[in-house]
């Protein structure tokens, strides 16, 4: 696993806490935040997995 996995998924496990912060606080703007940085997070694992099957193949 590369820093990039590490970082994308727990920069997505953050945006899914924030995203239920602003569910029960009502706020649109924190459910947005936190859904914003989900995607950021799922792209930037994404791009971590690449980066080691790339690896793996050479």
């Amino acid at each position: 696993m590369n820093r990039d996995q590490v970082k994308g998924r727990v920069k997505e496990a953050k945006g899914q806490l924030k995203e239920m912060v602003g569910k029960v606080t009502g706020s649109a703007t924190t459910r947005v935040k936190g859904r914003i940085e989900q995607v950021v997070g799922k792209t930037q694992a994404t791009y971590g997995d690449a980066k080691e099957q790339f690896r793996k193949r050479s």
